[in-house]
């Protein structure tokens, strides 16, 4: 099969990889939608060269491996969390198998991701998308759920005032979800005006030029009161400290952002204001049902996330675009 993947020089390039087959409990996937990720922009440069990533991804069945877990059939519509646990250990039957000791991650380490034809899952971690949900929209389940995943964690509920700091498509699924849990005021701040105008769109009540006021006055002005949580969806050095800046006495700050080198930060300030932080990874498998049901019901709309759509052939172009972007949000590759 054909598959993009990570070349010499840490661009992608698309070259002949062999065709998968599936293990036990396993589905192949022809992949019908992957989304381009920004922490595949950052992954890139510690992975092997030769590898295939890409982890928001959708599919048609075309392979049902030995004891499957579900009614599996070829022809079936789905997505599946790029990740495979071991099953049995607490972590798993906790829904949670990226905690999972044995866990293997898909696109991003260790199993080859969805930057290819086809790609292979766990049946276990595998779900039909409904009759109305299009591949582009299956694929943007992943995304979805690590936004969902994070404004539970962050315990933002009705009434809140809340403050993203990255206007990005986790930043902007976290929007889409605090207003969807009835947050009172959601403002987004980011340096891309693009990003800033589209964020209305996933609900945002008010945005923030970072590169022209301060955030804390600047969210105060908009809704009136400090923010009671504010997420960090960047994953840059020194953002934390900012959100910690701005959030509000006795309020919260949740880490969505993928920072993989030193962030520090002065922890008395968040002490002084006696925040609470928390820092959610991934998501559970109910956040996939989860998102997977708004969809089925429209009471969500995920469609506006999906600014461009690429081949496999067009992938490593988009892929050095997006490294600074200009007017993408979510770019779709369709192999």
């Amino acid at each position: 099969m054909r598959a993009a993947v990570i070349a010499e020089d840490r661009t992608l390039e698309v070259a002949q990889v062999d065709d998968p087959a599936p293990g036990t409990g396993e589905l192949v996937l022809a992949v019908k939608g992957c989304g381009i990720c920004g922490s595949d922009l950052k992954v890139v440069d510690h992975l092997p060269i030769g590898y295939t990533m890409g982890h928001e991804f959708s599919g048609e069945v075309v392979a049902v491996g030995a004891d499957p877990v579900g009614d599996w059939k070829t022809g079936d519509a789905v997505c599946a969390l790029p990740l495979v646990g071991c099953g049995s250990c607490h972590h798993c039957r906790d829904t949670l198998p990226v905690h999972c000791p044995h866990s293997e991650m898909i696109g991003t380490g260790v199993r080859p991701g969805a930057y290819a034809e086809y790609v292979t899952v766990s049946s276990t971690q595998t779900f039909r998308l409904p009759e109305s949900c299009g591949y582009d929209v299956g694929a943007l389940v992943e995304p979805l759920a690590v936004g969902l995943h994070a404004v539970d964690t962050a315990g933002i509920a009705a009434g809140d005032n809340v403050l993203i700091v990255g206007a990005g498509p986790v930043g902007l699924a976290v929007a889409l979800w605090s207003r969807h849990v009835g947050a009172r005021s959601v403002v987004v701040s980011d340096p891309v005006a693009v990003r800033r105008e589209s964020a209305s769109d996933f609900g945002a009540t008010g945005v923030i030029d970072p590169e022209s006021e301060e955030l804390g006055p600047a969210f105060e002005r908009l809704a009136g009161a400090p923010p009671d949580v504010v997420v960090e969806a960047v994953g840059k050095p020194g953002i934390i400290q900012t959100c910690i800046d701005a959030a509000a006495h006795r309020g919260r700050v949740a880490v969505v952002g993928i920072c993989s080198g030193p962030d520090p930060i002065i922890p008395v300030f968040a002490s002084l204001k006696e925040l609470t932080m928390t820092f959610p990874v991934y998501y559970r498998h109910q956040d996939y049902a989860h998102t997977l049901a708004m969809i089925e019901q429209d009471r969500i709309n995920p469609a506006p996330f999906i600014t461009h759509t690429v081949d496999l052939d067009g992938l490593p172009s988009a892929f050095e675009a997006i490294k600074s972007p200009t007017d993408q949000c979510k770019v779709m590759v369709r192999p």
